[in-house]
């Protein structure tokens, strides 16, 4: 079960001008960056509000968000919503009929457990499952 919106992503072609766009616009400071080689992006994350907003470039042709920019530009990208024990969740999902991207939790940013729901199955919009772990 959903405890709570995490965070929200949103694919940009540059962190730095983006990052610099969003402190104006939310009239708060970004973390620090972050690389997560795995998913072959670097990400910042605004706190507002104890939800989170997420920016994603790509580090190289080949990450999804890349491809997403291509395809699509830049912009929201996807919805994370925080869960208890990930892996029970995935399994209600795959019950229930829902399509996963991720069978399998694997490890994103902040070293939270991540698994991502195809947006065939939640209305069209790519939805990600995080766990904090520790």
């Amino acid at each position: 079960m959903a405890e709570k919106i995490d965070h929200i992503g949103i694919a940009v072609a540059d962190l730095k001008a983006a990052s610099e766009a969003f402190a104006l616009l939310l009239g708060v400071q970004p973390g620090l960056p972050e690389e997560v080689p795995e998913q072959k992006v670097r990400v910042v994350f605004f706190d507002v509000g104890g939800v989170h907003v997420e920016l994603l470039e790509p580090t190289c042709p080949e990450s999804t968000i890349a491809g997403f920019i291509e395809k699509r530009g830049p912009g929201l990208h996807h919805v994370a919503f925080a869960v208890n024990e990930i892996e029970s969740e995935l399994a209600r999902l795959t019950e229930g009929g829902a399509r996963l991207i991720d069978q399998t939790p694997r490890i994103g940013a902040h070293g939270m457990k991540i698994a991502f729901v195809h947006p065939k199955s939640s209305a069209g919009v790519l939805t990600e499952l995080c766990e904090k772990v520790g």
